[in-house]
């Protein structure tokens, strides 16, 4: 606890500099007591609601980055008022400093919760909305709404990251609940250390009293039998008594493989979501997200350099955001200017194995497309369609245009993105665009703002 303390007094003489005198009398001076660190996060007592309400609005955010520079583990501060601390040691007339509480499993697991992981910096996107809707619900309601919630979707879209604002969201209602994030493997690994010795009661102890738990990438209970017997019971005994259970896997339940069907038809009792890959328009507000937690400076790297970077990285988030921490480090390392030119050499060894990739291509060709759909209001099923109305026929021929002359790829092979159209069709539009573009300036305009989003920049 003592070093907790002297950590704050390095941060409010910090605040004390950064501030001025009188507001931060009012607020920050005066905190000098610590009631409890537990589940990483650090309780600091502060006089009412009004100084706790004022602090969380102008302070904590500032508080919690200095915090950072003095702890190794992902600690973050947080307020209670001297009503609230008095009102759980209740047994006290006043209050005196405690020491910090144990963690759940602080022999095994803790809560494993990376605090970082907040509803506040999820950034909500077409495909991931009825997810993030769905986490925000529950985690009002834990055990009430659906259980389990059952999320699914290919490797670095952001599952680990909803699951966990669901735990961070109920422990910052109520700091007594009991919460684990946990990895099947890890569960998979804990059972066979515990049942190597025999200590079957130690196992079952530490997870028979928790409220609200979190499984990662359910998919490696695969072949684990002994375990998966295990975890159905402590799915049976956790769901009768109205606890939460949030499980994540990169398939949907029912194309689970090597799993006891008894198992999964649970995971389908509650409320089944799936996260895609974001657009492009939803990858570049993830990396102004991502830039403002990096810099807290959203003018630092041009609009332009942010959609290169997103144009070429859809895959998934978390390549998405080790792009751009590249780029920062390259153009802050050498001191260069934050251009197109300068981002494409510094990510040229990650882009160059993408081109080599046959999805590349196609997850580009994609891109094109939904790109043209949105661009025109359309579906981007209608845009591919044989429908041969106008509304879906000149943003057809754009779409072929734009992908023959950014990827030059054989009139036939386009032709197959578009209901497999015979190549004729397909060298028609092309032509149709490229000609008419001399004389139309509306088809002008068009083309030069599609070739921009596309990412011909």
């Amino acid at each position: 606890m003592q070093e907790h303390l002297d950590v704050w007094q390095e941060i409010k003489t910090q605040l004390s500099l950064s501030y001025e005198e009188e507001s931060y009398k009012e607020t920050i001076d005066a905190i000098d007591s610590i009631f409890k660190v537990k589940n990483n996060y650090i309780y600091l007592i502060v006089e009412n609601d009004f100084v706790k309400k004022r602090i969380e609005l102008v302070y904590l955010k500032k508080m919690n980055r200095l915090l950072e520079n003095y702890v190794s583990e992902p600690f973050q501060y947080r307020l209670i008022t001297q009503e609230q601390a008095e009102s759980e040691l209740s047994d006290q007339k006043h209050y005196s400093p405690v020491k910090p509480e144990e963690t759940f499993g602080k022999s095994g697991f803790g809560t494993n919760l990376n605090v970082g992981y907040t509803f506040e910096n999820f950034v909500v996107g077409n495909s991931n909305r009825l997810a993030y809707t769905s986490a925000i619900k529950i985690a009002d309601q834990p055990g009430i709404v659906a259980n389990p919630l059952y999320i699914f979707g290919d490797v670095g879209l952001g599952k680990t990251h909803l699951m966990q604002c669901v735990g961070n969201y109920i422990l910052e209602s109520d700091i007594n609940k009991k919460v684990l994030y946990i990895k099947a493997d890890q569960f998979v690994e804990e059972y066979v250390r515990l049942a190597s010795k025999r200590k079957f009661d130690e196992f079952h102890s530490r997870f028979r009293e928790i409220d609200v738990l979190l499984v990662d990438d359910i998919q490696f209970l695969a072949k684990k039998e002994k375990s998966q017997q295990e975890f159905f019971k402590l799915f049976e005994l956790l769901f009768n008594q109205q606890k939460q259970i949030v499980i994540t896997s990169d398939r949907s339940a029912n194309d689970l493989k090597d799993i006891m069907s008894r198992l999964t038809s649970r995971f389908l009792w509650g409320v089944t979501v799936d996260i895609n890959r974001p657009d492009l328009d939803h990858r570049i507000r993830i990396l102004e997200k991502k830039m403002m937690a990096e810099t807290s400076d959203k003018d630092l790297i041009p609009h332009k350099v942010i959609e290169y970077i997103a144009s070429v990285f859809d895959n998934n988030v978390r390549e998405l955001e080790g792009a751009l921490k590249r780029v920062l480090f390259y153009c802050t390392a050498f001191d260069y200017e934050f251009t197109v030119k300068n981002a494409e050499i510094a990510l040229e060894s990650l882009v160059k194995p993408k081109k080599n990739n046959k999805d590349y291509l196609k997850s580009k060709i994609n891109n094109i497309l939904s790109i043209v759909s949105d661009y025109f209001n359309i579906s981007t099923s209608d845009l591919v369609s044989k429908k041969r109305t106008r509304n879906y026929l000149y943003p057809r021929q754009i779409a072929m245009y734009l992908i023959k002359n950014l990827f030059d790829l054989p009139y036939k092979k386009i032709g197959g993105y578009f209901s497999n159209r015979d190549h004729s069709t397909v060298m028609h539009s092309v032509e149709k665009i490229t000609n008419e573009m001399n004389t139309n300036k509306n088809i002008q305009i068009d083309v030069e703002k599609l070739s921009i989003k596309c990412g011909e920049n």
